[in-house]
């Protein structure tokens, strides 16, 4: 279906011109997911860098300024350094009497191998039914380049705003060095910055969305240690205390079979509902038993869509992600590990803070191994917490988003609040304290991360088209 049958004035000549140019940004497309950017791998380093500089290729010739900023060496685990892909600080326009919008997305990927079960070669566009498949077409090439594509189509009448871009090629792997360059460039790159827009976002359905919140999250390790070496479970089997069992003890102390956190204080920072907020979500569209068939999952803990929603985002939860140490391969092996691992994780909600949970969850874990009289021991560790995101909907870009949406799409816009964590848009509310917005074109099925990551050409072309507007409308908030 053409999008500009939906669309309120279907004579607009940008939407116009981006229909007829749609093909060209799909070959773009296809020229950039060609790039094999995988920043998980030093040895593709090189190809990142290339994909940063044909990032810059396009900004140039839409008639930006661009710096290429470079970040220095990383330090490989086998002591080896190599230099990180730099990352683009750009400028489109710069008239101060119009607000600044800056754009944030990314230009590396997650790996992919035709042999991982990919239908297609991840590295060749490839068109079927509709959807464009490859590796980053919908996270996050496809999406930034839909921005680039709105632009141009906007600068055959008028750019309506100042544009600038922060393009990075280490997302995938922790934004190293990001968190420092967005603290030392926040009393110049973002001085005149009105508004932040993260590209690297998807719907929740079909219906298009606007995310204005995410979980933060503390990743744990609790480790048990019975023995300086595995043991043989006939010469040693009930004569000591066990580590896998005292870590299962304690896994199994964590939540109850309702999924509601035991460890004490957890809940005691969580906003109460408001009917306002109620609201929003019974205007998602989410269909449970369309989730459940697609995932083969049998039963939700929640009955409705709303308490489903609200439990994935506005609450907390704790996920047991595995236990490293333990034998897991196929066949029998009748050893008692010396040493086990159990690894979980806790998604945090606004007010929470990672330091303070931390506390709560070590002091907990070492309360209960105690109750446990084990002569084992114990050591309770966590990586870096990132902290929630929760924006103000009544924002000016906000309004301008979901008018666009109506616009572009004839829909009103589902708001979203993820159950994921995005550390860059916490980290840019924190340092710069402007108004940040996730306003994504991804589908709900774009598999990013998996085999035959797509996205659709409706998504990609539409998504173009809100961009457009969303700027448009921007102007005149």
């Amino acid at each position: 279906m053409s999008l500009t049958t939906v669309v309120s004035v279907p004579s607009d000549q940008i939407f116009q011109y981006i229909e007829e140019h749609q093909n060209e940004y799909v070959q773009r497309l296809k020229d950039w997911v060609a790039i094999e950017s995988n920043s998980n791998d030093p040895a593709k380093r090189h190809l990142v860098t290339n994909m940063m500089l044909l990032a810059e290729e396009r900004i140039r010739k839409l008639g930006g300024t661009v710096e290429m900023v470079d970040l220095g060496m990383q330090e490989l685990p086998n002591g080896n350094k190599i230099s990180l892909p730099p990352v683009i600080l750009a400028n489109i326009v710069k008239d101060p009497k119009k607000p600044t919008v800056c754009f944030y997305g990314h230009m590396d990927v997650q790996p992919a191998k035709i042999e991982d079960g990919w239908s297609t070669e991840p590295y060749l566009l490839t068109e079927k039914n509709g959807n464009l498949y490859g590796r980053g077409a919908s996270d996050d090439k496809g999406q930034v380049l839909a921005v680039l594509n709105a632009i141009e189509a906007l600068q055959k009448h008028e750019l309506p705003v100042n544009v600038k871009f922060l393009l990075e090629g280490m997302e995938e792997v922790g934004s190293t060095g990001l968190n420092t360059l967005v603290e030392q460039r926040n009393s110049t790159f973002f001085s005149d910055v009105d508004y932040i827009v993260v590209t690297d976002s998807g719907w929740l359905s079909n219906k298009p969305g606007i995310t204005y919140g995410t979980r933060g999250n503390c990743y744990f390790f609790v480790e048990v240690e019975c023995a300086k070496r595995d043991l043989h479970s006939g010469g040693f089997g009930g004569i000591l205390h066990e580590a896998m069992n005292d870590l299962i003890f304690l896994l199994n102390t964590l939540v109850d079979s309702s999924g509601h956190i035991l460890i004490p204080g957890i809940y005691e920072a969580v906003a109460p509902l408001t009917e306002k907020e109620k609201k929003l979500y019974e205007g998602i569209e989410y269909d449970l038993d369309q989730i459940k068939a697609k995932y083969g999952i049998k039963e939700f803990r929640n009955k409705t869509k709303e308490e489903l929603l609200m439990q994935r985002s506005r609450y907390p939860s704790l996920s047991i992600h595995g236990i490293e140490g333990a034998f897991s391969a196929p066949g029998t092996k009748t050893v008692i590990p010396a040493k086990v691992t159990g690894k979980f994780s806790i998604r945090l909600v606004p007010n929470m803070e990672p330091s303070v949970v931390e506390k709560q969850v070590t002091d907990y874990l070492n309360k209960k191994f105690t109750e446990l009289n084990s002569p084992n021991s114990i050591k309770v560790t966590s990586d870096v917490g990132s902290k929630s995101w929760l924006s103000d909907t009544n924002e000016p870009q906000y309004l301008a988003a979901r008018k666009a949406i109506k616009r572009v799409f004839g829909k009103e816009a589902d708001m979203i609040r993820a159950g994921g964590t995005i550390p860059i848009a916490t980290h840019f509310q924190e340092v710069t304290r402007k108004s940040i917005m996730l306003l994504g074109i991804g589908g709900p099925d774009d598999a990013p991360h998996g085999q035959d990551e797509k996205i659709s050409r409706y998504n990609f072309i539409g998504g173009t088209k809100l961009y457009a507007a969303f700027l448009q409308e921007l102007a005149t908030i």
